[in-house]
């Protein structure tokens, strides 16, 4: 295929992912807000007051300076390597109210961890009545709980998927309604883990808050509750298995077509019908979708999508439907990964969910889309997300970049909470990948599951379960327990491993050469295997770069480092100590990865991050910075040329 027209349908890509209600009716806006420190608001039924403060969503406390001054008794969510910052004499000018700057990763303006109030009166649309209301949360922080009037709806905790309500016996169409939603950020009985790239400060932050979309929507009272499709290379078709939800028994008619959307090829598939009986509550469906003999195939060098439309009609009532998914078989064959059939390396980084402007992932298409464009342009196939799921957007960018992901369940179970051991952390993590598998599963790049990071605890056991359950389940991707270092336990039930221990150099003990390879630590493994966070090669920092933090978090570890050249009379070699830094990181990635090119039977990579990691002592391994720019350090295609 010659002609990928991705760029040009960024935005009607979005609404083809997640259209399927009938209406929606935007809450953006301004909101009634106030911060509950105490905890005290449920008690004192703030859902029927009114709130004292104000705050525009979408967007999180930080991002509106809502919150707490940062002071050396802020108390972080993470892992602090290194306390010598609280008691070095020097780093007490760092420590005065007012005057705070870390040393270990970014420093936000504000911080709060706990409960806020967020609450609007809303009106409902007239011409509504009949169907089903539901209150849309795109991405809430972490844990919410809704109230409509003085009535509570429930509560939902999920840090991978939108938190929606079902909202019809509790407004009344044409008449206004008071939504009041509380948000604790805390970690309470399910931990995650500090330093999950989830919540960590060392990456996004904690942070409280309401980002992506937030609305009210409505479908049919009979209507498609869930839309999956299984792609069948061999047999020229597709499996769409669904769950048409109904208030009460009724009788339809379902229509499945499908249409290319973003290649030159027009390739439209003919619709097929069938007839339906549901009764009051779920009901599994399937229908079969021939996609003709020249249907067109998903993968990084020819990405072509389709848009199946799914129409139910009851009655007067028509819900349509419409998931954008990929003719794609992401599958194993001894050691190697294939995509429809052909052998494929991963090439790929990790992604650490460091946004320094918004402190959270982007919510829009067209972000993710650069940020896979700018990997792709440096040799990149590949992206595993470190102990977080990505919004709906990096999935909609990547399967029109033809990029393969691996999403991860939101945690790194270690420093704290343990995995196996029967803490509410068990169920947590397989519900969210569940979670996170319904609402993302047609998404052709979604190729790779693990359940997080380098887990504690009895884990193997659990990992083990969670692999044997997947591969049952689902067949559309495959399955890895968790992404460990080297030194964790091998997990004999993957499909694919995602461990460290192949990696590195040895220029300790020999001079650089360019023979050796890693076979001697893998030829024994069996399935395919790949590196984790190959590379943390870092470099000395670019000062320059210091005006570019314009958003939530700013670089007030560089303001220290500065200051300890120029109280060290070397701030003039600022600059040739990026320099060389940055020509020393070249070569050891270009001996680093050539080495893992030329070890037979090597999988693939996952560079540590190919832009620079903000946390964890301020890593910057990156050869690109945290806002994936170029630096100054290489000359052009130098570092293209091996990666």
């Amino acid at each position: 295929m010659k002609h990928i027209i991705a760029s040009l349908l960024i935005a009607f890509a979005g609404s083809l992912a997640v259209v399927g209600q009938n209406h929606s009716v935007g809450l953006s806006g301004k909101w009634a807000f106030q911060i509950d420190r105490e905890d005290k608001g449920v008690r004192e039924e703030w859902f029927n007051k009114t709130l004292n403060d104000r705050i525009n969503l979408p967007g999180s406390m930080p991002e509106k300076l809502k919150g707490d001054d940062v002071t050396v008794r802020t108390k972080w969510t993470g892992s602090l390597y290194d306390s010598s910052y609280y008691f070095n004499p020097y780093m007490e000018k760092y420590r005065i109210d007012g005057q705070v700057k870390l040393p270990f990763f970014l420093t936000p303006d504000k911080h709060y961890v706990g409960v806020a109030w967020y609450q609007k009166k809303v009106t409902v649309p007239d011409n509504w009545k009949g169907e089903r209301i539901v209150l849309f949360l795109e991405r809430p922080h972490i844990e919410t709980t809704v109230w409509i009037n003085h009535r509570e709806v429930g509560m939902r905790n999920s840090l991978c998927v939108p938190h929606v309500y079902d909202l019809t016996s509790y407004v009344t169409p044409g008449k206004s309604c008071l939504v009041t939603i509380r948000v604790d950020n805390r970690i309470k009985e399910i931990n995650v883990g500090p330093d999950s790239h989830s919540i960590t400060d060392q990456t996004q932050g904690n942070w409280n808050g309401i980002v992506g979309k937030i609305e009210l929507q409505s479908t049919p009272e009979v209507f498609f509750e869930d839309i999956q499709v299984y792609p069948d290379l061999a047999g020229k078709k597709a499996l769409v298995r669904m769950n048409v939800r109904a208030s009460s028994s009724a009788k339809g008619e379902i229509a499945l077509s499908a249409r290319s959307f973003n290649t030159n090829v027009n390739h439209e598939i003919a619709p097929v019908y069938q007839t339906v009986t549901v009764r009051k509550g779920d009901n599994p469906l399937e229908m079969e979708l021939p996609m003709g003999q020249n249907f067109l195939t998903w993968d990084e060098f020819s990405p072509a999508l389709y848009r199946l439309t799914a129409t139910l009609k009851n009655g007067k009532q028509i819900e349509t439907k419409q998931v954008q998914f990929g003719m794609r078989e992401f599958t194993i064959n001894g050691k190697w990964f294939y995509v429809n059939g052909r052998k494929t390396m991963l090439r790929g980084t990790v992604e650490n969910c460091d946004f320094p402007l918004t402190g959270y992932a982007p919510m829009d298409v067209a972000s993710w889309e650069r940020v896979f464009r700018i990997c792709r342009s440096y040799g990149l196939n590949h992206m595993r997300f470190h102990s977080f799921c990505p919004p709906e957007a990096a999935f909609i960018a990547a399967d029109l970049v033809g990029f393969y992901l691996q999403p991860e369940g939101p945690s790194w179970p270690n420093h704290g909470p343990k995995l196996g051991n029967g803490q509410p952390i068990d169920k947590y993590l397989m519900d969210e990948t569940i979670a996170l598998t319904k609402a993302y599963g047609n998404y052709a790049s979604y190729c790779m599951l693990a359940c997080g990071n380098e887990p504690s605890g009895r884990w193997v056991n659990w990992v083990s379960k969670f692999v044997d359950y997947w591969k049952a389940t689902d067949p559309r991707r495959v399955y890895t327990g968790a992404s460990v270092g080297g030194s964790w336990q091998w997990q004999p039930h993957n499909q694919y491993h995602v461990k460290a221990g192949a990696r590195g150099l040895t220029w300790a003990e020999r001079q650089p050469e360019s023979m050796s390879d890693y076979r001697a630590k893998i030829d024994t493994v069996k399935q395919p295997y790949v590196s984790h966070e190959t590379g943390q090669w870092c470099v000395f920092p670019d000062f320059n770069e210091i005006r570019k933090y314009t958003g939530v978090n700013k670089a007030r570890n560089f303001e220290i480092f500065r200051d300890i050249l120029e109280d060290n009379d070397m701030s003039g070699q600022a600059h040739d100590f990026m320099m060389a830094s940055g020509k020393l990181q070249a070569i050891c990635y270009k001996h680093e990865i050539e080495k893992t090119l030329r070890t037979p039977d090597y999988a693939g990579f996952q560079l540590l991050a190919l832009n620079d990691y903000s946390g964890q002592g301020t890593a910057l391994v990156g050869v690109l910075n945290v806002f994936f720019e170029e630096k100054r350090l290489y000359r052009c295609g130098e570092v293209q040329a091996f990666l």
